[in-house]
């Protein structure tokens, strides 16, 4: 299929021009995971338009591109090539873009945004939007969304909701692969202090102290305390 060649627009027009376009290409792409669909795309994308506030400096049309692209290609949590997900990604995202006109300048910024902003291919954000995508990715991850889309996975899984005898891990090490409720201490706990930029720190540790309140509470609920049972 032949795409008309790019224009260039005034930024506004720019972004306005492409927002639909990235959109309907992730859209294009989404499977069946509910924490991973269309709605957590524009979720992250509105965390990154809210750290973008702080970065003026930064190329928004890169992070709304990576925004809507980075989970391109997904995989279960529990599959072994998952931590080359973001890789086929970028991969993916810079050939889809390339076909359609996308600024050509800008392809390898939106690679390295979307192939940096996952957890487990632990690769670095070299550049500003990608430590604003990361971050953006990251938000999604904690509050009460983040719980939700926590079980949600955990369910797809297989996972149990809690260790039956010791929630709260006090004398046992913690698997999040067998219980839900661990992945809080063992990967959610650390993201506050993984965000690259000020907002986006300040809104994990707002979102972190709700999770934690939560766990004590499910802790309290699941353990039969008194004046829960």
């Amino acid at each position: 299929m032949q795409h008309p060649p790019h224009t260039t627009f005034p930024e506004h027009d720019q972004l306005a021009a492409w927002r639909p376009r990235l959109a309907a290409l992730a859209a294009d792409a989404a499977g069946d995971d509910g924490a991973h669909d269309a709605s957590h795309l524009e979720r992250v994308r509105r965390n990154a338009e809210a750290i973008l506030a702080d970065y003026p400096q930064a190329d928004r049309l890169v992070v709304l591109a990576a925004c809507y692209l980075h989970d391109l290609v997904n995989l279960p949590k529990n599959d072994p090539r998952r931590a080359a997900a973001s890789r086929l990604s970028a991969e993916l995202a810079r050939r889809l873009l390339a076909e359609r006109g996308f600024p050509a300048d800008k392809l390898d910024a939106v690679a390295h945004a979307i192939e940096a902003h996952s957890f487990s291919a632990a690769i670095p954000a070299a550049t500003l939007e990608a430590r604003i995508v990361q971050d953006a990715d990251r938000l999604d991850g904690l509050g009460a969304v983040g719980l939700a889309r926590m079980f949600y996975i955990a369910g797809r899984m297989g996972s149990g909701l809690a260790h039956p005898a010791d929630p709260l891990g006090r004398a046992r090490d913690f698997d999040d692969k067998a219980y839900a409720l661990d992945h809080i201490p063992v990967k959610l706990a650390r993201l506050p202090g993984m965000m690259q930029t000020a907002a986006g720190r300040a809104l994990a540790e707002r979102r972190l102290a709700w999770l934690e309140a939560f766990r004590d509470t499910f802790a309290a609920e699941w353990s039969g305390a008194p004046g829960d049972a």
